[in-house]
């Protein structure tokens, strides 16, 4: 029987988001040991792939699974169809073990890994480890957000001319051309526009504050599943870009503090119309 949000909520999360800050942390090894000697292969045109990505993908797993050997898994590595869980499935770990691999190829310090918790249908648990910065955000319904040991809030600008405004790239501009002319649309609006190339750095920074606001058309779950859940309990929300209830697993997303939500959700249906 699919759960309720409210029975979900009142779930004992503290082991699963416990083991998911672990399985991050071991992760986090993994990358740095391939550090500069591994070897890389494009999934499809600009899209990177490397040893690193499948040995630490391969850590998390294996750890998840030997903790919760009942609980399905949902890598970005994996092989094979990767869809939606069934309303019947198991708790689901959902999991990119490099979010910025082509920063972590050319060795720019913005990449994290990712590591979110689905159990009927909801996302619960939320992990994004920056292993450059030691920076582990962390949060589990009903317990709020956290940095390393300090809890943490979204950002309370109202307005877009103060507003420091994130957005993600696909990995080929070709035939996604609106993403640029959303890049314009903003420039003038906003008081700046940030592209880290991460997308769970990208909304974990909406839960920390640093960001204002995160918007993308190219998104897959595993680049949302583990900060989804920060930002809800940072105080911010999340929906998708016409302001509907958020699904993961669609391409778009909007993330915001909470009260620039209104305004970005007005400004993209009166810019569909413009561009």
């Amino acid at each position: 029987m699919t759960k309720h949000v409210g029975d979900i909520i009142k779930m004992p999360f503290h082991e699963y988001h416990a083991a998911a800050q672990e399985a991050a942390r071991r992760a986090a090894v993994v990358l740095e040991d391939w550090r500069q000697k591994f070897q890389v292969r494009e999934k499809g045109r600009f899209d990177l792939v490397t040893d690193a990505d499948l040995a630490a993908q391969k850590v998390i797993q294996e750890y998840l699974s030997e903790r919760f050997p009942e609980h399905g898994f949902l890598g970005e590595e994996d092989v094979g169809p990767k869809g939606r869980p069934s309303a019947d499935a198991p708790p689901t770990w959902i999991v990119d073990p490099i979010d910025g691999t082509t920063n972590y190829v050319h060795d720019c310090p913005l990449y994290c890994i990712s590591i979110g918790l689905q159990i009927a249908g909801e996302l619960v648990v939320g992990v994004v480890l920056d292993p450059c910065r030691n920076e582990m955000f962390h949060a589990a319904r009903g317990t709020g957000t956290w940095l390393n040991e300090r809890r943490i809030r979204t950002s309370t600008t109202g307005c877009l001319e103060e507003a420091l405004i994130a957005t993600g790239f696909p990995p080929d501009l070709r035939d996604n051309e609106q993403t640029l002319d959303w890049w314009r649309h903003f420039s003038f609006k906003a008081r700046s526009l940030r592209r880290t190339g991460s997308t769970a750095l990208n909304m974990a920074y909406v839960a920390a504050g640093r960001f204002d606001a995160y918007y993308a058309f190219d998104n897959h779950v595993w680049d949302v599943a583990g900060a989804t859940v920060l930002i809800e309990e940072a105080g911010g929300r999340v929906t998708n870009v016409d302001g509907s209830v958020y699904d993961a697993y669609t391409p778009d997303a909007l993330a915001t503090n909470g009260p620039l939500h209104p305004l970005m959700v007005e400004t993209f249906a009166a810019g569909f119309n413009q561009l």
